[in-house]
């Protein structure tokens, strides 16, 4: 897994976490190319806006001081949760490829359970449904997959909600999420 390059700004606590001794400013992200929920420090005089791109790579960076690690999913400030949302739809739009590529190449998890099944409103018929489909001609876009498999949910959706869960639920499998 290779390491983030930049990071979409969540939430900025200029005054740190309320409910905490320490008060230092802290900017709740999440690395761009890997869906990492981080905890940066900014630095000193360092102001953000909601979904700013940030660079937390190597070398110097201009606002980040340094990454004080993985953002737990409780300390998740609820305006943080609105910001991910927002961001996992546009991730899932820009990044449609790598999605319709989950659709072609998805396998079985074990004799009873497909990885499809693990998304949300997707049960046995819908999995039979798009096995079917792939094996005839592997899916080129959301709109081919809602076009010939009927009945589907809207899989763009599907797999924004998915992703959500898994970054802010703890679950048993991850399929977008490391």
């Amino acid at each position: 897994m290779d390491k983030e390059e930049s990071a979409i700004v969540l939430d900025y606590l200029p005054y740190g976490y309320p409910l905490e001794k320490r008060t230092f400013p802290v900017v709740q992200a999440i690395g761009k190319n890997n869906f990492t929920l981080l905890q940066l420090v900014p630095r000193k005089g360092s102001t953000f806006e909601l979904q700013e791109e940030v660079y937390i790579g190597e070398g110097k960076r201009d606002k980040i001081q340094f990454i004080q690690g993985r953002l737990l999913r409780e300390k998740l400030t609820e305006n943080a949760k609105m910001q991910l949302q927002d961001f996992i739809a546009k991730a899932v739009k820009e990044k449609e490829t790598r999605f319709i590529e989950f659709f072609n190449k998805a396998q079985a998890i074990n004799t009873r359970l497909h990885q499809f099944e693990l998304l949300p409103g997707f049960g046995k018929k819908h999995c039979d449904a798009i096995l079917d489909e792939r094996d005839k001609k592997p899916f080129e876009s959301f709109e081919d997959i809602k076009s010939r498999v009927a009945g589907i949910p809207d899989p763009q959706k599907a797999i924004e909600k998915r992703i959500y869960e898994e970054l802010t639920e703890i679950q048993r499998q991850n399929l977008f999420i490391r």
